[in-house]
């Protein structure tokens, strides 16, 4: 993975472009280069994975009198079968890298190259005979693509923190920025960069820019409503075959891999997967697992949260004969790695629930450069209760942001004059599940079931993979997502509710086509969350700090919050969720932390 940027316009000085670059080293500490040209400069930070050597970017090619340069952030698992295919008809290659692969796919194809990719990518090709930029990020959002188009400049890059760089960008926001930050954060409306005239390229959409022709986009992939005609015993079969191909495409590497490891059915399939693979070439898997110091000692059972991880980690790593390291977080760790994971991020986030990815993933960079993680499986196989609750699954909105009400109380009564919070957010809602159409629906819980797909998809899971993104490349980690692999998402969107629903188990279909892969005890395990501390340190830490900040009163977030809605935040026995039972009490606490700590660092005004 890498970190990507380019601008067309007004080339600014080499200390500015140094600059940008500069704020993509962490994505891509092992390569870097800059290609200036007329009217346009892109940059490229590179984490080398595969062809170390030839893989170097920005990457020029030549067909004829044109020629093309390319920035690309990704890995791309159909690598050879795209060569030989391009190989036939009449290309050359003059390296192993799937960048080479990518842009000669361009050239051969145009835009239509990108419905022959698979795999994660945010890419942009300059076409330095004809001016224009055309640009393009994965079906299902796993890498990021921002943008801006300003003063007659157009800019982009992987990160928020790249556009912020150049002169002319500043860090301002606005009411709707306000609306994004205290309605729906840490989420984002898809497409959305928060900061004013910063905007990120959809999921599955491509663009182009030229100074004459401005900004064109188009989407190239979307979740398309079908009626399913495989029975429950071939669809079975192909959920298999496809979960354990994306697993064993994604094995691919010239440096260290492994594999997350939480005991759970997500993570223990992809590792499953991946030993055995690893087994057949008489090696050996590395897994990595977190926990949290105490964590025994405070945990307690809940509807969401069964059992503890630790001792599933244990059995499924004696069942498939890898090589476990445990990574522990303390408090004093988690508490101080919340203000860095808003650097990662640009932006406030998911809280502990980010500062512990963060954490992780700077152990297990010790270790390794890649990893696989089971990310995304309960968005698409349907695993979260608000799935399979039928009260919740009624309700109208987005299942894990109930509380808009309560967040609006933390606004100052100025911004609660001008913002309709509830309207704000069910016009996202209903934007969003009006995308279902009725092809292939015979019941209202199949529908249901869609419109939750749906808001899944482009809103809760592009949150998660916002956090995995960032959070992993702060320290230098490819993290690959196997249920991300678009076959999957396309296939299970149309699977009706009672084969999803199968032997009325969360994510039965998934656990049936897993059977003999998995151990018993791992294959029906209940779901349980993304291990979080329960250590009572934790909310007295958090507390303090805000605390400080209210005695202090000079902290910019009271621009947007109220005082005296932070003080009850503090005295509350137990706040209403934040989103969903990933924030707490104690991360809602947190999500204010990280909101001061932002509008700080970055020196946020409001216009």
């Amino acid at each position: 993975m890498c970190g990507i940027a380019g601008l067309v316009g007004e080339i600014p000085s080499a200390r500015v472009l140094e600059r940008m670059q500069q704020t993509m080293r962490r994505r891509g500490p092992d390569q870097n280069g800059i290609w200036i040209g007329e009217g346009a400069a892109m940059l490229h930070d590179r984490l080398a994975v595969i062809d170390i050597e030839g893989g170097r970017q920005p990457m020029l090619r030549r067909i004829g009198e044109d020629e093309y340069i390319i920035v690309y952030n990704g890995e791309l698992y159909n690598t050879q079968e795209l060569r030989q295919q391009l190989c036939a008809l009449g290309h050359i290659f003059s390296t192993h890298s799937d960048t080479e692969v990518v842009l000669t796919a361009y050239l051969e194809w145009g835009e239509a190259c990108l419905n022959v990719l698979n795999g994660i990518y945010a890419f942009s090709v300059w076409d330095i005979h004809k001016k224009s930029l055309f640009f393009a990020r994965d079906r299902i959002g796993v890498k990021p693509f921002f943008f801006t188009h300003k003063n007659d400049n157009f800019l982009f890059a992987s990160e928020i923190k790249t556009l912020l760089s150049h002169p002319d960008i500043h860090a301002e926001i606005d009411l709707e920025s306000i609306c994004e930050l205290m309605l729906v954060g840490p989420g984002r409306t898809p497409g959305y960069g928060v900061f004013c005239d910063i905007q990120e390229l959809p999921a599955g959409w491509c663009g182009t820019y030229s100074r004459t022709d401005g900004v064109r986009l188009r989407q190239y992939w979307k979740l398309e409503d079908k009626e399913h005609t495989d029975n429950t015993e071939q669809t079975v079969a192909h959920v298999r075959e496809l979960v354990v191909d994306a697993v064993k495409r994604q094995l691919v590497s010239d440096v260290p891999l492994c594999t997350f490891l939480s005991g759970g059915l997500d993570s223990s399939i992809i590792s499953a997967v991946a030993a055995k693979e690893y087994a057949e070439q008489g090696r050996t898997l590395d897994t990595v697992s977190v926990t949290y110091r105490d964590n025994a000692k405070y945990f307690k059972k809940s509807h969401f949260q069964p059992n503890s991880d630790d001792t599933f980690i244990n059995k499924m790593n004696d069942a498939i004969g890898a090589k476990n390291h445990l990574v522990i977080l303390d408090t004093p760790q988690l508490v101080q790695a919340l203000f860095e994971a808003v650097e990662a991020r640009d932006l406030p986030g998911m809280a502990d629930v980010d500062a512990s990815l963060l954490l992780f993933c700077r152990e297990i960079k010790k270790i390794s450069t890649v990893a696989l993680s089971g990310e995304c499986a309960d968005e698409i196989f349907g695993g979260y209760p608000w799935y399979r609750d039928a009260d919740i699954r009624r309700k109208a909105g987005f299942p894990w942001a109930q509380s808009t009400e309560y967040r609006a109380s933390f606004l100052r009564e100025e911004w609660r004059q001008q913002i309709d919070a509830t309207a704000y957010v069910d016009e996202k809602y209903r934007q969003t599940i009006a995308q279902v159409i009725p092809e292939g629906i015979h019941s209202d819980d199949d529908r249901r079931i869609r419109e939750m797909t749906r808001l899944n998809f482009g809103w809760f899971m592009q949150t998660l993979l916002d956090r995995k993104d960032r959070m992993s490349m702060f320290s230098g980690l490819e993290v690959r997502v196997p249920f991300c692999d678009h076959r999957i998402a396309e296939y299970l969107y149309n699977v009706p509710w009672e084969m999803k629903d199968l032997n009325g188990m969360e994510k039965g279909l998934l656990r049936e086509a897993v059977r003999g892969i998995l151990p018993e005890e791992i294959r029906v395990r209940k779901k349980s969350p993304y291990p979080k501390t329960h250590n009572p340190a934790y909310m007295r830490a958090v507390s303090n700090l805000l605390r400080q900040i209210i005695d202090e009163g000079t902290s910019p977030l009271f621009d947007i919050v109220k005082k005296e809605a932070l003080e009850q935040l503090l005295t509350e026995s137990r706040a209403q969720p934040w989103y969903g039972q990933l924030m707490l009490t104690p991360q809602t606490i947190a999500y204010f932390l990280q909101l001061h700590h932002w509008m700080a660092l970055y020196h946020v005004t409001i216009r």
